[in-house]
């Protein structure tokens, strides 16, 4: 009965909105409480996770508008293309040196090349990954997202970067976009614009690679003897696509998509609590740490490379 209340109470708390209830806090909630108590609904937890998180990313779509993610994204369409690979294939490299779960070292890979937890998110149930291990890519995403948001602006003014090269930095360096609007705002008004359209154009990524790791796993699955489980084919990211398109062309609607946007933010927190209260302490200790750093390696070289690519003037926006 103790478990009970307190799930009770920690959901509701995440669940009603609020300023300082964030993604990060949500996530520490939940496994604080999968640490310390025994999960009173583990299985039904479980089942409302997955469904939640789906709907979320779904709802994230109203905050893209096509003509502009479009725009940035044909005019970075190589390097971007580009970065995405340097970054999966760093992170697998950097996953299997360091002995990291396969899953996992992909689902860094995929936040650090992508747009954080949201991406780790949409493509978490494609790989049928389990709480434990959403819960510890979703978490080391969060930390370094909080790392960059206090050490970039700084770090941008001791390099005398200008305010486009500091947007396109922190866009392609920063994890998750909440992190990279709060950086670019730090630094100015026009880092901030250009932070957000390239970081934007960036999160459509999610579609195609989300589609492609269904697509390799369902030949790796058939290749499998005996059969593996079926394939969950992330259609949902069609209905992600189709909420960025009624956000762009259908203007009536205009008044209810930040509603349904913050609905969606406000369904991430839930869902990240959720996750969060499938960790028990020995599942803990069966990952380790070596998933952190992994993805904080995967971070320095990733963020590195780029500013000095930068700053090189071999990247730019048109």
């Amino acid at each position: 009965m103790p478990q009970r209340i307190l799930f009770g109470v920690l959901l509701l708390l995440v669940a009603i909105p609020s300023r300082w209830i964030s993604p990060p806090l949500a996530l520490g909630l939940g496994v604080g409480f999968g640490l310390l108590a025994p999960h009173p609904y583990a299985a039904g937890a479980r089942r409302a996770s997955k469904l939640l998180l789906q709907v979320s990313v779904v709802a994230l779509g109203f905050a893209m508008n096509l003509h502009e993610v479009l725009r940035v994204g044909r005019s970075g369409f190589l390097y971007t293309l580009v970065g995405i690979a340097f970054a999966l294939a760093l992170g697998t490299l950097l996953g299997r040196l360091l002995r990291v779960r396969a899953k996992v070292a992909y689902l860094i890979g995929v936040g650090t090349a992508i747009c954080g937890g949201s991406a780790i998110a949409a493509i978490g149930p494609t790989l049928d990954a389990s709480d434990e291990e959403m819960s510890v890519s979703i978490g080391t995403v969060f930390l370094l997202n909080a790392v960059g948001l206090l050490l970039f602006p700084p770090i941008g003014h001791a390099l005398d970067l200008s305010e486009p090269q500091f947007g396109l930095w922190a866009a392609l360096a920063i994890h998750d976009t909440s992190s990279v609007v709060g950086a670019g705002a730090k630094f100015g008004a026009v880092a901030l614009a250009v932070a957000t359209t390239v970081k934007l154009a960036r999160a459509l990524w999610i579609v195609p690679l989300t589609f492609g790791t269904a697509l390799v796993r369902a030949r790796t699955t058939r290749a499998m003897v005996p059969p593996a489980a079926p394939i969950a084919w992330p259609w949902f990211i069609l209905a992600f696509l189709g909420a960025a398109a009624l956000n762009t062309y259908v203007t009536a609607g205009a008044r209810i998509y930040p509603w349904v946007l913050e609905g969606g933010r406000i369904g991430l927190t839930v869902t990240l609590f959720l996750i969060g209260t499938g960790i028990s302490r020995a599942s803990l200790r069966a990952v380790g740490i070596r998933p952190l750093v992994q993805g904080v390696l995967l971070w320095i070289i990733v963020a590195t490379t780029s500013v000095l690519v930068i700053r090189a003037g071999w990247i730019g926006l048109d």
